[in-house]
């Protein structure tokens, strides 16, 4: 018979694991839906920016995602700087969602700088979802299952696609001319793409997929 305690920890793990699946499935899904949305509302195509579908009929689906996401990772309990990253990415979920991203074309002052606090915000929170893939999602206890060996080297390549999202988000921003920008929406790009990482994350995290075979030593983390 299982005693009280036992129950109470296997929730626990449930509760986690739901946690962690829950915020992956909403990261895989957001570019997408918030593209195809938007493309069958206005009949648009890609826009500037994820960010930028705060100024669509996709504003609520945007916000919405982030806030889930921003609380998840707030609730997020396991070890303690587990804890405190995912205290600071669920701020800063929150606030890129609750700061938007300065309106394109002419912006006020307000605007100017609610778009820095936006971008600030952004950096924060993908530079935080590169350090849970890096450092906290491959901890091990020295003798890895080969599932958990494959586990890391999908948590290591997310964080890696997300740094270099960011990286190139930067060069963007400092060297591609807002015409070819424009046209080829590379910010859109890098963003999906480091989003989609970070979910995938999440999601194997989420013991979805590469799980350890009954029998086997229980995965460490």
């Amino acid at each position: 018979m299982t005693s009280p305690s036992g129950t109470s920890a296997r929730g626990a793990v449930l509760s986690y694991i739901g946690l962690r699946r829950s915020v992956g499935i909403i990261g895989i899904a957001l570019p997408f839906v918030l593209a195809i949305g938007n493309l069958l509302l206005t009949g648009d195509g890609p826009r500037s920016s994820i960010s930028s579908y705060y100024y669509t009929g996709m504003r609520d689906v945007f916000v919405g995602s982030l806030c889930a996401v921003g609380i998840f990772l707030f609730c997020y309990r396991y070890e303690q700087p587990d804890d405190r990253l995912g205290n600071l990415a669920g701020v800063a979920a929150i606030g890129v969602a609750l700061f938007p991203t300065r309106p394109e074309g002419a912006a006020s002052a307000a605007q100017t700088v609610v778009g820095w606090l936006h971008l600030a915000f952004a950096v924060a929170f993908f530079v935080s979802l590169a350090w849970f893939c890096l450092v906290l999602f491959t901890r091990d206890d020295g003798a890895p299952t080969a599932r958990k060996s494959a586990r890391n080297a999908v948590y290591r390549t997310c964080g890696i696609v997300i740094l270099a999202c960011l990286a190139l988000a930067l060069f963007n921003g400092l060297f591609v001319p807002d015409e070819l920008a424009r046209v080829l929406r590379p910010l859109f790009w890098l963003e999906a793409a480091a989003i989609v990482a970070f979910g995938v994350a999440w999601f194997v995290k989420g013991d979805t997929v590469l799980r350890d075979r009954p029998g086997l030593a229980a995965p460490a983390v």
